[in-house]
């Protein structure tokens, strides 16, 4: 059957597997080899081809138990198939929270270890890698091995953000942090041009939370205007009175749905420059405000089948990182090449990285943009400009959003990227675990 990721693009022909249990899966591994590898496949969200295996993607969304909680820790233990967006309708109620969430709660816990997905709380918090207890991972002889940060350190350095490749999720165990409401204390601050974006972060770095909505079809003085966005887990005593009653509990929400996949031409310079103009000047004046937890951490996930706005032929996701000391020139050579291509994307979104040494997850101290483009030949000509000025600026990019890095890009950005292969061909991960992205890019 053909599958794809969250981006609809690539679309590969896969042989599908679903186990059930630890033994099913167990089979498949050890009957798998160089001819035919697999790959763990968890909610799909990935948005290229990392999730995607054409001899045996391996989907873990039946390992979906939550197995243990600590109440007076916030420690879960769950296997890797559990829905984040479950984790929080079982535990916010109860006054936890994620330590470390991406921008969507419809992914696995095991997609989140194998991503080493970050949020907007990387300068204070760290990746997910740093909520992480331990995990169970299956390897390539079916054997499972406990990992955990002090007994097998380089399994578990390569395995969060190894992106599948180290073996199979098992189950983990996580930490959540405490709140007192479901609320978050907005302060929004309104940046003209990308200098004032990034002095907002660098002027507020012990918010929880920070993250920026850019305008990537602005220009010359404007080029980079921004809504930076702080946040804050209100507490019980700062909120309203009227949001007191229920402080856990979000009021009834309309759900809204896509359901039909929109023509290709819906998504263009004029739309999304309207678009940005619009959002830009109607939210600038929400200076403080309470928001509530879905709409500050995941609003896109209000709009479900939000991906086929893009059309047929899919989407894809830039996302790239610079180092702190070259972020500045680099962010503006980007924003520059992107407003005068006029491919803008109505998603952009700019986040600052606090310091992380690690042996092959995304961040690194410095500043990250992603942006979405529709999988049309201009735009993807568009992400061949983009990918030099981030390798002449010292950047890397983000696997969990790639769908057309080169290898040889690949190693040009990210001196780890050689020996993570090797560490895999001697370890025998490479024969048996394989996806089309880690072919593509020669891992």
């Amino acid at each position: 059957m053909k599958l794809s990721g969250w981006g609809r693009y690539p679309q590969v022909e896969c042989t599908l597997h679903h186990p059930r249990d630890a033994h099913a899966l167990r089979d498949l591994v050890t009957q798998a080899g160089a001819e035919a590898p697999v790959i763990a496949r968890g909610n799909g969200r990935a948005y290229g081809d990392a999730a995607l295996a054409p001899t045996g993607t391996v989907s873990m969304c039946a390992m979906d138990q939550m197995i243990h909680f600590d109440a007076q820790t916030g420690v879960l233990q769950a296997q890797a198939g559990v829905l984040l967006a479950d984790v929080i309708s079982a535990f916010l109620p109860r006054g936890w929270f994620p330590m470390v969430t991406p921008g969507t709660r419809f992914v696995t816990l095991g997609g989140m270890a194998a991503a080493d997905v970050h949020g907007k709380n990387h300068h204070i918090d760290g990746s997910f890698r740093s909520c992480v207890v331990w995990l169970d991972l299956m390897r390539p002889d079916g054997s499972t091995v406990r990992v955990t940060p002090d007994k097998t350190p380089d399994l578990f350095d390569r395995t969060l953000g190894g992106m599948g490749l180290t073996g199979v999720i098992l189950q983990l165990c996580i930490r959540l942090t405490r709140v007192e409401t479901g609320w978050i204390h907005q302060h929004t601050i309104d940046a003209p041009n990308l200098d004032a974006a990034m002095a907002a972060f660098e002027d507020n770095p012990d918010a929880t939370y920070s993250v920026a909505w850019i305008d990537c079809l602005a220009k010359g003085a404007a080029l980079g205007r921004s809504l930076v966005m702080l946040g804050e887990h209100a507490t019980l005593a700062q909120l309203p009175a009227n949001l007191r009653r229920r402080p856990l509990q979000l009021p009834p929400k309309p759900r809204k749905a896509i359901r039909m996949t929109f023509p290709m031409c819906a998504l263009n310079r004029w739309s999304v420059k309207a678009f940005n103009a619009l959002y830009y000047w109607k939210s600038r004046r929400k200076t403080n405000s309470f928001v509530d937890w879905e709409s500050y951490f995941y609003p896109l996930d209000a709009v479900l089948g939000w991906n086929r706005i893009y059309g047929r032929k899919g989407f894809v996701q830039f996302q790239c990182v610079l180092p702190l000391d070259r972020s500045a020139d680099g962010m503006r050579a980007l924003l520059s090449e992107i407003s005068a291509a006029g491919q803008g994307s109505f998603l952009a979104v700019l986040k600052r990285f606090g310091a992380q040494d690690s042996a092959f997850s995304f961040p690194t101290e410095g500043y990250t943009l992603a942006l979405d483009f529709p999988a049309t030949p201009a735009c993807l000509a568009l992400l061949t400009r983009l990918e030099p000025i981030v390798a002449d600026h010292g950047g890397r990019f983000y696997l969990a959003k790639d769908a057309v890095l080169s290898a040889q890009r690949l190693r040009e950005t990210d001196g780890r990227a050689k020996g993570f292969a090797d560490t895999r061909l001697a370890q025998g991960e490479a024969g048996v675990f394989s996806s089309a992205q880690s072919a593509r890019l020669k891992l």
